[in-house]
């Protein structure tokens, strides 16, 4: 989704060029209305790719702009299947990379996902780096396989004295006691 149509008419252009149309969509639409709107609709995708434009262009409208990446990204986590990636952007002098990888693992962790990270990359050699008052990395961009966050363990209870040598081996997941000997 993009909120330019001339970005979708493209998108699909190239996909169609590259005999991709069966496999994708693109739609125009304002990210902040349709991913909820996914959500509820219980879509999963194997990929969830954000690249939104700048949220902050000044020192000024950092927290704002924390508070909008960490959105974007609680809703794109949601719809990415167990096992699938979450390819997210900052594009930002403003945005430093700790502080655009600390706003993605609190999205995370309010998507119930735990996050493998797979690749960070910053802008190319051709972007220009800015004086010393300002961050040198304008792009972050973070590649992440997504897994369902593990349950919190059962409490089991302390097993009944042994003879030595036997033992009760407690699976938390299966609820099974399992003997040794």
């Amino acid at each position: 989704m993009d909120a330019s149509q001339l970005g979708v008419d493209q998108a699909t252009e190239n996909a169609a060029l590259n005999g991709l149309s069966d496999r994708v969509r693109f739609q125009c639409a304002d990210v902040f209305d349709l991913l909820p709107q996914l959500e509820r609709q219980g879509e999963k995708f194997d990929v969830v790719i954000l690249d939104p434009p700048a949220f902050t262009k000044s020192r000024n409208s950092v927290k704002n702009a924390v508070k909008g990446y960490r959105e974007i990204n609680l809703r794109g986590l949601k719809l990415v299947k167990d096992g699938g990636y979450l390819a997210t952007c900052s594009c930002s002098h403003f945005m430093p990379p700790e502080l655009f990888t600390k706003t993605i693992r609190e999205a995370a962790a309010g998507a119930h996902k735990r996050l493998r990270q797979v690749e960070y990359r910053t802008q190319a050699a051709d972007h220009p780096i800015y004086g010393r008052q300002m961050s040198p990395i304008i792009l972050n961009f973070i590649f992440s396989r997504c897994v369902r966050r593990n349950k919190p363990p059962r409490y089991c209870p302390p097993a009944p004295a042994r003879p030595s040598g036997a033992g009760v081996i407690f699976n938390a997941d299966s609820g099974i006691h399992t003997k040794t000997h």
